[in-house]
């Protein structure tokens, strides 16, 4: 499948407005310290100041600024500054299923992976993507300048659908093209969740760079909710199957909460940080529990 699909308005990004990302901000390590440097001391080279924002540590306030201007500002030092975050969308064909009423996976994954980046443009971070399916798709480098939002919403619109999930192809792609210290955002419904994808952020994570997963489901893939003889249709096979739900729900139910559970563990353990997505969730809502608001 393939066409455009609109997927930010005024709206959103109005309720988005109230938000930023910050050192610390995000639940359970994810984006926590991205904005931190790791050295101390004169040995970093003083860049900017930025005005305070609550959730900012006090330590980090200019009180030589405040004594002149009567304002808060934050020292910010060379390593603290143009932070870069790849966002990695998968398009795969198991992505474009959704429930009545509820966004598909991949509109719902499309619109948190514009609102970060609008969040992150904002405040003066580049930010880059790339699309994948079966093979890499659109790759479009890391750019701080405001109006590179549209160029990556644009892309992610109109971004063709299909194939089978290759997160582990992305995640290597990307660990050849981030130099230095970098945020790399995974948003996926994960459907090809073995070693290799674990080894890939493992080793990510050994050079420096903070890797977040965005586990994107639809609640049907969670609570299985059918009762009727259905058909089962495979999204990135094609294979079909009739089959009474009744019979497999329990040992179903049983192996979803199974792999989700050893995927996030495996995560946590190498240190990245895994947050579980219900596509019925509003976007908004969902970014609000992970980064705070001001």
């Amino acid at each position: 499948m393939s066409g455009a699909r609109s997927i930010v308005d005024a709206e959103l990004l109005a309720r988005l407005s109230g938000l930023s990302v910050r050192a610390g901000q995000m639940v359970e390590g994810a984006l926590t310290g991205m904005h931190k440097s790791p050295h101390h001391g004169s040995s970093v080279e003083f860049a900017q100041h930025r005005e305070y924002s609550p959730g900012d540590e006090i330590r980090h306030i200019d009180w030589k600024a405040f004594g002149k201007s009567d304002r808060h500002y934050i020292k910010q030092f060379e390593d603290e500054t143009n932070l870069r975050t790849y966002l990695l969308l998968d398009t795969s064909g198991s992505m474009d299923y959704g429930r009545a009423g509820v966004p598909t996976k991949l509109l719902y994954a499309s619109r948190l992976a514009a609102s970060l980046a609008w969040l992150l443009l904002r405040q003066g971070d580049a930010v880059g993507l790339l699309t994948f399916g079966e093979r890499l798709g659109t790759y479009v480098p890391p750019r701080a300048r405001p109006d590179h939002f549209w160029n990556l919403v644009q892309v992610m619109e109109k971004v063709p659908v299909g194939g089978a999930t290759n997160a582990v192809g992305a995640l290597e792609h990307i660990a050849e093209v981030a130099g230095r210290r970098s945020v790399v955002v995974l948003v996926s419904d994960c459907m090809d969740f073995d070693g290799r994808l674990t080894a890939l952020c493992r080793q990510l994570r050994r050079r420096r760079h903070q890797v977040v997963v965005f586990h994107v489901l639809d609640p049907d893939e969670t609570e299985f909710p059918f009762s009727d003889l259905t058909e089962f249709e495979e999204l990135e096979g094609g294979e079909k199957a009739l089959a009474d739900p009744r019979g497999m729900r329990a040992q179903y139910l049983e192996e979803i909460r199974a792999w989700i559970d050893d995927l996030r563990r495996t995560l946590l353990e190498g240190g990245v940080a895994y947050h579980r997505i219900d596509t019925r969730d509003p976007v908004d809502d969902t970014l609000r529990r992970f980064i705070g608001s001001r």
